[in-house]
């Protein structure tokens, strides 16, 4: 196959696991902030969709208590997103596996935080909901970690 194709369905199969990843991600995200540590608002798209009973906050705390739940969420999701890219994405090999899983935990890690902090920022201080500050997240992930674990974490 040529290597252009391999590529492609390679990057395919990246964003159908990062798809993966997402959903396990944002379920987990928002039943912690409907059930653990409320962060969500009645205008929030889940309280609506499924009619969920949430405890009121101010934007301080839930600014605090998304930022927690993204924080647990993330590190179940990104043990979720690591077996799929091992298993079926990416080939393993460049680093040892302890070396690996700290190298792919770092980079989402860091990806997390800048967007983790953004979502905060955007709940503090302009009130955004937390449905949209949370998105912010996803998008901050989606740009750092392929490349980073195409080019720097696995050997292909």
């Amino acid at each position: 196959m040529p290597s252009e194709y391999a590529a492609l369905i390679q990057f395919v199969k990246y964003v159908i696991a990062g798809g993966i990843a997402t959903v396990c991600h944002i379920v987990l995200f928002h039943l912690i902030a409907w059930k653990i540590f409320p962060a969500l608002g009645p205008s929030d798209h889940a309280v609506r969709l499924f009619r969920l009973k949430i405890r009121a906050v101010n934007d301080y705390s839930r600014s605090r208590n998304s930022m927690i739940g993204n924080f647990i969420a993330f590190l179940f999701s990104n043990l979720v997103c690591y077996l799929i890219n091992i298993f079926w994405v990416f080939e393993r090999g460049r680093h040892g596996i302890v070396v690996e899983i700290m190298l792919f935990y770092l980079v989402s890690g860091v990806s997390m935080a800048i967007g983790t902090s953004l979502m905060g920022l955007l709940i503090k201080r302009f009130g955004l909901l937390t449905t949209y500050a949370f998105a912010t997240n996803l998008v901050t992930a989606v740009m750092i970690n392929y490349v980073m674990r195409k080019f720097v974490i696995f050997a292909g």
